[in-house]
């Protein structure tokens, strides 16, 4: 789902917010780990500086090192050039966030609006699977991250979360992207296949089946799923973006059919983290 079009109107969002937050919610904790309302902020401008310097700009900074090839090192690299960001803007005032932020998101929107959605992408979406990706996918990821990262802020600070079908409904779609990518090390015969049901006005189904040795998504519901795992909408956001446990996942999931299969699904990801032990929800 193209998602390129609502970019600027979820950066005027967060501008709205950060313009309206008092000294005191700046540096309110949020489900980001040790991370605060200033550091999520922070991390947002990473995300714009780094896309338009290296994207739009051509910018090349140095590859990063082999290793990072691997996912688990591509994470805990991206985890390092993260920390160092936010560790260096903890220097910056909030005006001086706003500020910046208000530039480089405009600046993000109109470029990434503007790209062609059918091309590859310049970015490969590492937690969709191996390999290239169409741009409007890595558009849609650009999408998904700046509105969880909002989120974040919104959580914290005890704002209006965005929530309505306008919002949810393309975070659900594109985020089902990563559904494949979770059943990867399950070996099933050709034509397996599992559903995932998401209840409430911005929900819908998708399915990933089994087809030529590959995992791949469907749009919509399938009869014959072997397993069909059912969440409300608020529950699936909070599962893609790793806000939840594996308990709270699976008090929350209705699974019918193949539990086991179905609970594969509990552990999907739409964002670059490490795998999380038992009982730790939050990635940045």
């Amino acid at each position: 789902m193209p998602a390129g079009h609502l970019l600027a109107d979820l950066h005027h969002e967060l501008m709205a917010l950060l313009r309206a937050l008092t000294a005191a919610d700046w540096d309110r904790p949020t489900s980001a780990g040790e991370w605060r309302v200033r550091d999520v902020a922070a991390h947002v401008l990473d995300g714009d500086l780094r896309r338009l310097s290296f994207h739009r700009d051509g910018h090349a900074p140095g590859a990063p090192p082999e290793a990072a090839s691997d996912e688990g090192a591509l994470v805990r690299f991206l985890d390092g050039l993260n920390a160092d960001w936010v560790r260096a803007a903890r220097r910056l005032s909030p005006p001086v966030l706003v500020d910046l932020l208000a530039a480089s998101g405009a600046q993000v929107a109109a470029f990434l609006a503007g790209l062609a959605p059918q091309r590859e992408a310049f970015f490969p979406v590492a937690w969709s699977g191996p390999g290239a990706s169409p741009q409007w996918l890595d558009v849609g990821r650009e999408f998904t991250e700046r509105w969880h990262h909002q989120q974040q802020i919104r959580e914290a600070v005890g704002a209006r979360l965005l929530t309505e079908p306008r919002w949810l409904r393309p975070v659900l779609a594109i985020s089902a992207w990563a559904l494949p990518h979770a059943y990867r090390a399950v070996d099933a015969p050709d034509g397996t296949a599992v559903t995932l049901e998401v209840q409430g006005a911005a929900g819908g189904q998708w399915s990933v089946a089994r087809a030529d040795g590959r995992w791949r998504l469907e749009a919509g519901g399938r009869a014959d799923a072997r397993s069909t795992v059912s969440l409300d909408e608020d529950a699936a956001w909070r599962l893609f973006f790793r806000g939840l446990t594996r308990a709270q996942a699976r008090a929350r999931a209705q699974v019918a059919g193949d539990r086991d299969l179905g609970e594969v699904l509990l552990g999907v990801l739409a964002v670059m983290a490490p795998a999380a032990p038992e009982g730790t929800p939050g990635p940045p």
